[in-house]
Order: structure tokens, then C-alpha cells, then sequence
């Protein structure tokens, strides 16, 4: 990338040069003139334009590499652990505690292949418009308690590891919103599953709901975690992205899930973006949605 962008900026450099070179020595010429400026002007905008793309596709290529590799391992390594578990069943007698402890870690590894195929599916789906979807009215504050229930279960956490914010001002009443409640839960837990999985050993993360109007509702989701820097808060909602870093690099995953989440989001109209200090001062990640009324 870098080369071809010092070569991108030389040739630019050069356009520069031999058409000014050029207009000063026939800026008498009205006609040459005319047209030597509409030839410089379209050479220097090939030029950009040629240069950007392919800084872009480099970088897209990266970040395809990284993902090959994230998913290759999601999927190696719990295929490996089952047969291994499966070989020493074969193999060997082994007592009924370790046979059933056995059985408990081939399904958290079945598990995790699951959730990884169901990353990759779910983001080839959310770049299609579905026909005939059918949105329906859904209470929020309940489809986010839910996701937290399911999320406690998949991380085997304590009930205080992810606590419920109840959102001020509404007085019990339902925040309702309209839309796919399968796909707005997966969204919500993929935005917890980050949380979760980016707060190293200490899983401390809040979830709240704000209403600043009648017409949205905000989810915030916010951990204690190994934060992001500033200058990548907009690229980790771009597919495949992931932040780079010694802290980040321990966590596994595939870079898709708060692509999908961003799909999902602007899918249902709404939005979705990311606070974060900085590195080790924790993340908050925001979906805001259209609110509509009981």
C-alpha cells in the first residue's frame, strides 16, 4: 500500500510539473491554453482517483486476508477439540464425571462453530433487501432483557457482571420500536458479545435505555474494558475490521459482528456508533432506533 501510494503521489507530482511547465510556456496560445488546462485537470483526476482505489482495494485485501485467518481459526480449533475428546472416548475407558465433562466441552465447542458459521451467513444476508418483510411492533426494554439472559448464559456469568439501567422517565410503560425482533436480537447480542469478550477478565458492563424524544430510543452498552483509540471508532463497523493491537489480539473473533449490527441498524433506520477515552478506559457502544408509540 505504501508503494503504491508514493507512486500515486510522484506521478501526481510529475502531471503537476509538465502540464504547468507546459501552460506557462503556451499561456499566450488562448486555445492551447484552454485545452492544456482541461487535459491537466483530467490527467491529476485519474491520477487521484487511480491511486485511491488502489489504496482501497490493498486495504480491503488486508482486512479479507485477516478475516480468512480469524474464521479458518474459529473453526479449527473447536473442530480439533471435539475430535480429540472424541478419539479419547474411542479409545480409552474413562469414568462417568469425566465422560460427562467431556460431553459439556464438545457442546460449548459445537457451540462456537455455530456462532461463527451464523457471523458469516448473517452477513452475506443483511447486504440483500428481504422481500416481503413484514415488520411488527416490539417491546424493547424486553427483547434487550432477554439478549442480556441469553448473554449471561452463552459467557456463563454472574448475574452482576451485566446489569440493567432502568431507563428513566418512561414510568413502566413499554419503549416500543418496529421492526424484525429476531434480527434487532442479534444485534443486541452481538454488541454485548463484544462487550463481553473486550473486557478481559473483569466482565463489567452496563446496559441502559434512553428516550431523548418520542421519536428514538438509544441503547447503551458500556464496559470497563481495553477501549478503543479515537481514530478507530469509525473504522470497526466496517466488514472485516478489526482493532489492531497487543491487548486486542488475545481476543478471537471474525471482525463481522458490528458490521452486522451496523446493517442491522440502518436496515430498521436507524444508527449505531461507538465512545471509547481511549485505550483501557472501556467503550460505549450506542443503537439508537426509531421510536414509535404504544
Amino acid at each position: 500500500m505504501v508503494f503504491f501510494l508514493i507512486l500515486g503521489i510522484c506521478l501526481v507530482a510529475a502531471a503537476v510539473a509538465l502540464n504547468i511547465g507546459w501552460i506557462v510556456l503556451n499561456w499566450r496560445e488562448g486555445i492551447f491554453f484552454f485545452f492544456g488546462v482541461i487535459v491537466f485537470i483530467a490527467i491529476i483526476t485519474g491520477l487521484i482517483l487511480n491511486t485511491t482505489f488502489l489504496v482501497r482495494e490493498i486495504r480491503r485485501n488486508e482486512h479479507h486476508d485477516s478475516f480468512i485467518n480469524a474464521v479458518t481459526h474459529e473453526l479449527k480449533t473447536p473442530i480439533t477439540s471435539i475430535r480429540l475428546y472424541l478419539e479419547t472416548l474411542q479409545r480409552r475407558e474413562v469414568d462417568e464425571k469425566q465422560r460427562q465433562q467431556f460431553y459439556r466441552l464438545m457442546l460449548e465447542d459445537t457451540d462456537r462453530l455455530r456462532g461463527t458459521v451464523d457471523q458469516v451467513l448473517k452477513a452475506g444476508e443483511v447486504g440483500y433487501k428481504r422481500p416481503g418483510w413484514n415488520p411488527v411492533q416490539i417491546d424493547f426494554g424486553g427483547l434487550v432483557r432477554e439478549s442480556m439472559e441469553l448473554a449471561r448464559t452463552r459467557h456463563h456469568l454472574q448475574p452482576a457482571a451485566l446489569h440493567w439501567q432502568e431507563p428513566a422517565g418512561v414510568n413502566g410503560s413499554p419503549i416500543n420500536v418496529q421492526g424484525d425482533p429476531e434480527e434487532l436480537r442479534t444485534a443486541i447480542l452481538n454488541i454485548l458479545d463484544n462487550a463481553i469478550k473486550y473486557s478481559g477478565g473483569n466482565v463489567d458492563v452496563s446496559v441502559g435505555i434512553e428516550t431523548p424524544d418520542e421519536h428514538r430510543v438509544l441503547l447503551h452498552v458500556h464496559d470497563q474494558g481495553i477501549g478503543i483509540p479515537p481514530h478507530e471508532l469509525k473504522r470497526i463497523f466496517k466488514r472485516f475490521y478489526r482493532v489492531r493491537g497487543r491487548s486486542v489480539s488475545q481476543v478471537k473473533g471474525t471482525g463481522l459482528g458490528l458490521f452486522i449490527v451496523r446493517s442491522i441498524a440502518r436496515a430498521h433506520g436507524g444508527r449505531v456508533f461507538a465512545e471509547s477515552g481511549g485505550e483501557t478506559r472501556g467503550t460505549t457502544i450506542t443503537l439508537e432506533l426509531p421510536r414509535i408509540e404504544s
